[in-house]
């Protein structure tokens, strides 16, 4: 039995309630459920280091002010309330650039918490599983995620990022070569790199994809909704190939789609 969580990043207050539904539908239709990483607060003005607005801001309804709560999208809220497929996993606070880099805790524990208070106020239930902006998280960051969290969802795994007390539980995981592993109460995963990425070639993407699930007995897919709109226009093609893959996914029975939820209540082996 093979087991995949498929991960959404940066929706935001920017996001259309169409462009979720139009990638997402055959997924929800299917029982498949979909693990949105929300930005509680996304600042306006992030770009990427070559100076560019980030995706998410160009491809998502434009919006005035510095700061954008996710709340204020009324009718993306609505959405995804009302849809019991979609699993929100809180993504940072604000998306700055590499936000849960930093080592002060005492920030990062604003961050989180400021992050926190957003999503309620948007009437979600609390996430169980975190998500950094960039991938990218500090020694401190590790330390003040897993002590609100119990999934962390990651790239990568870096020894010189590692609270020194998880040193032992990392060496195993080395070790024996798996991409996921515990350390204390929580779940730490990585992910393939984003297979789904209109950086690839449409024509290969499908079996990359199925080449990465049929390898591993769990696997994180990573994509980003911003990229099927980039500038707001739908790319066809792109939409495509995720359907594709919605539609292998629930043919296959030995393949099953969960959610970071059922991760953090222990109903997913990571080993088997």
């Amino acid at each position: 039995m093979h087991t995949v969580i498929l991960r959404d990043d940066d929706t935001c207050a920017l996001t259309p309630r169409a462009s979720l539904e139009r990638l997402y539908r055959p997924f929800l239709d299917r029982g498949l459920p979909v693990n949105l990483a929300v930005i509680p607060e996304v600042r306006t003005t992030v770009r990427t280091p070559d100076g560019q607005l980030e995706g998410f801001l160009t491809a998502g309804t434009k919006l005035t002010g510095a700061l954008a709560p996710v709340a204020g999208n009324r009718e993306l809220i609505e959405y995804l309330r009302g849809e019991p497929g979609y699993e929100i996993v809180q993504h940072g606070c604000h998306h700055d650039y590499f936000e849960f880099g930093i080592s002060e805790r005492a920030e990062l524990a604003q961050r989180l918490e400021r992050g926190a208070r957003s999503l309620q106020e948007a009437g979600f239930t609390r996430p169980v599983a975190f998500v950094a902006p960039y991938d990218r998280m500090s020694r401190a960051a590790f330390l003040e995620v897993a002590a609100r969290f119990e999934v962390i969802s990651t790239g990568w795994f870096e020894l010189g990022r590692m609270p020194l007390r998880w040193l032992p539980q990392y060496g195993l995981r080395k070790l024996r070569a798996r991409p996921h592993w515990r350390a204390g109460r929580t779940t730490l995963m990585s992910h393939p790199g984003c297979l789904l990425s209109f950086h690839h070639p449409y024509a290969e993407m499908f079996a990359s994809v199925r080449q990465a699930v049929e390898s591993r007995a769990v696997t994180v897919l990573v994509t980003h909704w911003w990229e099927y709109f980039r500038g707001g226009v739908p790319d066809e093609g792109f939409i495509a190939v995720l359907h594709e893959v919605a539609a292998w996914l629930a043919s296959r029975r030995d393949i099953r789609v969960v959610s970071f939820r059922d991760v953090a209540n222990g109903a997913v082996s990571l080993d088997s």
